[in-house]
């Protein structure tokens, strides 16, 4: 894929340009997008409209990674679907609890038995529970270094903050992360669980 044709194609209007850099980057837009908002329905919506929001701003790309802006992008609009929800808190009339089926799918194996996998699902959802709990930026952050594999550069340029916010917001990321999961120590492998709790 020659990504820089395709942009400047799509900057020309070229909708099926910008429809092969949709097709691209649909799985790792959406995967932020459910990292941050935490279900599958609220993640669809913020990836969709990140990519809506992404080709009215496509002529306002000058160059540099596109990857980056596009995520960039998507975790701003994560973002403010956030605060809305916070001003206008909606109740839903059920619980939707279906599961992600991509969701840790490094944890599932074939060739284990179903008390492992339920073991394993338990400590799926006891993960993103903890995640849930984390306030926005350092859900974001947590989620974009340790689960996408993003670089602390990178972080910054997509969160549009400085390094020294991004290694912060990762450090107390994970030390609430390692205390929340120490509640669920039951569920963590022996080498995660701290001794005398």
């Amino acid at each position: 894929m020659d990504e820089e044709k395709l942009i400047a194609q799509a900057q020309k209007g070229d909708v099926q340009a910008y429809n092969a850099l949709v097709l691209h980057y649909q799985q790792v837009v959406y995967n932020v997008a459910y990292r941050i908002m935490g279900d599958p329905q609220s993640a669809e919506d913020a990836a969709q409209e990140a990519f809506i929001s992404a080709y009215k701003a496509l002529n306002k790309f000058v160059g540099g990674n596109f990857k980056a802006w596009l995520l960039r992008i998507t975790t701003n609009g994560c973002y403010d679907e956030l605060r809305r929800r916070k001003r206008r808190p909606q109740s839903s009339l059920e619980k939707i609890t279906e599961d992600n089926q991509e969701s840790f799918a490094f944890l599932r194996d074939p060739a284990i038995g179903p008390e492992k996998r339920q073991q394993q699902m338990e400590l799926i959802e006891a993960i993103e529970e903890c995640l849930q709990g984390l306030p926005d930026d350092q859900r974001v952050t947590a989620v974009l270094c340790d689960i996408e594999g993003y670089d602390y550069n990178e972080i910054a340029d997509m969160t549009e903050v400085s390094l020294g916010t991004v290694k912060s917001r990762i450090s107390r990321a994970r030390s609430k992360l390692r205390d929340c999961l120490q509640g669920f120590r039951e569920l963590l492998p022996d080498n995660y669980r701290l001794q005398g709790g």
